[in-house]
C-alpha cells in the first residue's frame, strides 16, 4: 500500500477511535455522579475532609470553571474505560496487517493480560488511597485543616491510577520484548539490582512522597518483575534447545561451521587427476 494510503487509513481510524471515544464520553456525563461519589470515597472517610462547617465530605472550588474542568476529565476518563476495547481494535486493525501469524496470536494473549494488570494496579491505587492521605495529613500542624480542592484532588486520584496501572504493565513489556528476541534473560540478570532500584526510584517520583504509595507500588512492581524475569529465563532456554545458535555473537564461530560436511571428505577433479597418475596437462 502506498503510503499516502496508510496515512488516510490512520487517519480515518483515529477518527472512528475519537467518535467512539466521544460516545463513551456520554457514560461518564448520564454516571457522573456515581462515578463522582465513588472517586471521593476514599477522602470522604477520613475525618479530616469533614472539618468545614456543615459537616460531610468537603472540597473546595476556587474557580468559575473548576467544576466543569473536573466533570470533563471524568467523562473523558471513564468514556477511554468503557469503550477501551472498541478504540483499541481500531488501532489494532491498523497494525495487524503488518504482523506475522505468531505475532498476532501473542497480541491476543498479551492484550487481555495488559487490561488485566493495568485494573488492578488502579484498583490497588484506589485501595490504599485514604490511608496514604491520612499519613500525609499527619504532618499538618494541630491549628491547620487541611482544604483540598476538586481539582487537586480529582488529579491525584486519576494520577496514581493510571501511574500503578502502567506500572503493572511494565513486566509485562519486558515479556514481550524476550519473546520477540530484543531482550535476553542473561541482561535481565546482569542489570537486576539496577532495574530494582529504578523500581523503588520511580515508585517514589510519581507518589506523594510517602512511604505508604511508594511501597505499594514498588513491591509489586518488583514481584512482577521476578516473575517476568523467571519466564524469559526458561524461555531462553526453550529456543536454545530449539536452536543452539540462537544465542551466539556476530563473531563467534557456531559449532555447526568446525564439522566437516561430505562435500569435504570427497576429492576434487584435480586431485582426482592427480591420484591417476594424469597428463599434467591443465587447462
Amino acid at each position: 500500500m502506498p503510503l499516502m494510503d496508510h496515512m488516510r487509513e490512520l487517519r480515518n481510524r483515529l477518527a472512528k477511535a475519537l467518535l467512539i471515544l466521544c460516545l463513551g464520553a456520554v457514560v461518564g456525563f448520564v454516571f457522573y455522579d456515581q462515578i463522582w461519589d465513588f472517586l471521593t470515597r476514599p477522602y470522604c472517610s477520613l475525618p479530616a475532609s469533614q472539618v468545614v462547617e456543615g459537616g460531610g465530605c468537603s472540597l473546595i472550588v476556587t474557580g468559575p470553571f473548576d467544576a466543569f474542568f473536573v466533570a470533563f476529565k471524568v467523562w473523558i476518563f471513564v468514556g477511554a474505560l468503557v469503550t477501551a476495547p472498541l478504540w483499541l481494535y481500531q488501532l489494532w486493525a491498523f497494525v495487524a496487517p503488518a504482523l506475522h501469524g505468531s505475532e498476532k496470536k501473542y497480541a491476543y494473549i498479551f492484550a487481555p493480560l495488559a487490561g488485566i494488570l493495568f485494573v488492578s494496579g488502579a484498583a490497588l491505587a484506589y485501595s490504599i488511597t485514604a490511608l496514604a492521605l491520612q499519613m500525609l495529613f499527619g504532618f499538618l500542624p494541630d491549628d491547620a485543616d487541611p482544604y483540598l480542592t476538586i481539582g487537586e484532588y480529582l488529579s491525584y486520584m486519576l494520577i496514581m491510577m493510571s501511574m500503578f496501572g502502567l506500572g503493572f504493565v511494565m513486566p509485562l513489556l519486558v515479556v514481550l520484548l524476550n519473546i520477540v528476541g530484543i531482550v535476553t534473560h542473561e541482561a535481565i540478570a546482569k542489570w537486576r539490582r539496577v532495574i530494582i532500584f529504578c523500581a523503588f526510584l520511580v515508585a517514589a517520583i510519581i507518589t506523594p512522597a510517602e512511604p505508604i504509595s511508594m511501597l505499594a507500588l514498588a513491591v509489586p512492581l518488583v514481584i512482577l518483575f521476578e516473575i517476568a524475569e523467571v519466564f524469559c529465563y526458561f524461555n531462553d532456554r526453550r529456543k536454545k534447545r530449539r536452536d543452539p545458535t540462537s544465542e551466539l555473537d556476530d563473531d563467534e564461530i557456531s559449532e555447526l561451521d568446525d564439522q566437516l560436511s561430505e562435500l569435504d571428505h570427497s576429492p576434487t577433479p584435480l586431485e582426482e587427476t592427480d591420484s591417476d597418475g594424469g597428463s599434467g596437462k591443465r587447462s
